[in-house]
């Protein structure tokens, strides 16, 4: 049965094959994989890498959690499952959604003269 690992402080620059060579050291990696963020499309300094056996995976742990790869310490254990969050609000109102709602009147509008 295969087990994932979570792998933490990963340089910004490691790819998910650099990732997947160098855990192989502790057995057969199944799947390595950076997460990236999804805006920047920049890494986010963590992954998953999922050996095909509960040992090789184990053996991983010991090896590698708090040495250094690529210039930053890892740390390396098992992975939890995901759990399930609420859907993120970004602030109410009705003009978009984001902000704190409403619509904000900062003036302005008149012909710029001040002697009205």
């Amino acid at each position: 049965m295969a087990k994932k690992l979570y792998v933490g402080g990963v340089s910004y620059t490691t790819t998910d094959e650099g990732l997947k060579e160098y855990f192989s050291q502790a057995g057969v990696v199944e799947t390595a994989t950076i997460i990236m963020d999804r805006m920047s499309g920049r890494s986010k300094g963590f992954g998953f890498v999922e050996f095909a056996s509960d040992e090789e995976a184990a053996k991983a742990i010991e090896m590698f959690n708090g040495k250094e790869f690529e210039g930053r310490k890892l740390i390396v254990n098992e992975a939890r499952p995901m759990e399930d969050r609420p859907k993120r609000s970004f602030g109410g109102g009705s003009r978009g959604g984001f902000g704190g709602g409403g619509r904000r009147d900062f003036g302005g509008g008149g012909s710029g003269r001040f002697d009205r």
